[in-house]
Protein backbone atom coordinates (compact mmCIF):
# COMPACT_ATOMS: atom_id res chain seq x y z
CA UNK A 1 0.00 0.00 0.00
CA UNK A 2 1.28 3.49 -0.87
CA UNK A 3 0.80 6.44 1.45
CA UNK A 4 0.87 10.15 0.60
CA UNK A 5 3.57 12.09 2.43
CA UNK A 6 3.54 15.89 2.07
CA UNK A 7 2.17 15.75 -1.46
CA UNK A 8 4.51 12.94 -2.51
CA UNK A 9 4.28 9.21 -2.35
CA UNK A 10 6.01 7.70 0.64
CA UNK A 11 8.98 5.48 -0.17
CA UNK A 12 8.02 1.95 -1.19
CA UNK A 13 9.75 -1.15 0.19
CA UNK A 14 10.54 -3.50 -2.68
CA UNK A 15 12.23 -6.28 -0.73
CA UNK A 16 15.71 -7.26 0.34
CA UNK A 17 18.87 -8.01 -1.59
CA UNK A 18 22.30 -9.35 -0.68
CA UNK A 19 25.71 -8.03 -1.66
CA UNK A 20 27.46 -10.67 -3.73
CA UNK A 21 31.14 -11.62 -3.64
CA UNK A 22 31.92 -9.05 -6.36
CA UNK A 23 30.04 -6.26 -4.53
CA UNK A 24 27.02 -6.44 -6.79
CA UNK A 25 23.38 -6.25 -5.73
CA UNK A 26 20.23 -7.19 -7.62
CA UNK A 27 17.49 -4.57 -7.78
CA UNK A 28 14.12 -6.31 -7.45
CA UNK A 29 12.20 -6.65 -10.73
CA UNK A 30 9.19 -4.66 -9.46
CA UNK A 31 11.47 -1.74 -8.55
CA UNK A 32 13.14 -1.89 -11.96
CA UNK A 33 9.71 -1.78 -13.64
CA UNK A 34 8.28 0.99 -11.41
CA UNK A 35 11.40 3.16 -11.66
CA UNK A 36 12.03 2.39 -15.34
CA UNK A 37 15.52 1.06 -14.69
CA UNK A 38 16.78 -0.46 -17.91
CA UNK A 39 20.27 -1.57 -18.92
CA UNK A 40 22.57 1.48 -19.18
CA UNK A 41 20.48 3.56 -16.72
CA UNK A 42 22.96 5.69 -14.78
CA UNK A 43 22.62 5.48 -10.99
CA UNK A 44 24.21 7.55 -8.24
CA UNK A 45 25.12 5.94 -4.91
CA UNK A 46 25.34 8.00 -1.71
CA UNK A 47 26.34 6.77 1.73
CA UNK A 48 26.11 8.14 5.23
CA UNK A 49 29.26 9.07 7.13
CA UNK A 50 28.47 6.68 9.95
CA UNK A 51 28.13 3.75 7.51
CA UNK A 52 24.45 3.48 8.41
CA UNK A 53 23.02 3.23 4.94
CA UNK A 54 23.08 4.06 1.27
CA UNK A 55 20.76 5.79 -1.18
CA UNK A 56 20.66 4.87 -4.85
CA UNK A 57 18.93 7.25 -7.26
CA UNK A 58 18.68 7.69 -11.00
CA UNK A 59 21.20 10.27 -12.18
CA UNK A 60 18.68 12.14 -14.33
CA UNK A 61 16.20 12.36 -11.44
CA UNK A 62 18.90 13.73 -9.16
CA UNK A 63 19.98 16.29 -11.74
CA UNK A 64 16.36 17.48 -12.00
CA UNK A 65 16.13 17.69 -8.19
CA UNK A 66 19.33 19.77 -8.04
CA UNK A 67 18.10 22.12 -10.75
CA UNK A 68 14.84 22.73 -8.85
CA UNK A 69 16.68 23.14 -5.52
CA UNK A 70 19.11 25.69 -7.00
CA UNK A 71 16.19 27.62 -8.52
CA UNK A 72 14.39 27.64 -5.17
CA UNK A 73 17.52 28.81 -3.32
CA UNK A 74 17.97 31.63 -5.84
CA UNK A 75 14.37 32.79 -5.29
CA UNK A 76 14.84 32.70 -1.50
CA UNK A 77 18.05 34.67 -1.85
CA UNK A 78 16.25 37.29 -3.95
CA UNK A 79 13.48 37.56 -1.34
CA UNK A 80 16.02 38.03 1.45
CA UNK A 81 17.89 40.70 -0.48
CA UNK A 82 14.72 42.66 -1.23
CA UNK A 83 13.18 42.17 2.24
CA UNK A 84 10.05 40.65 0.70
CA UNK A 85 8.14 38.34 2.97
CA UNK A 86 7.71 34.85 1.51
CA UNK A 87 4.12 33.99 0.55
CA UNK A 88 2.11 32.35 3.34
CA UNK A 89 0.72 28.87 2.82
CA UNK A 90 -3.04 28.85 2.42
CA UNK A 91 -5.04 26.03 3.97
Amino acid sequence: MDFKLEGHMAPKFYGATTVGERGQVVIPAEARRDLELVPSTKLLVFGTHDRGGIVITKADSFADFLTKAIDMMSRFEEMLKSDIEPPQKSD
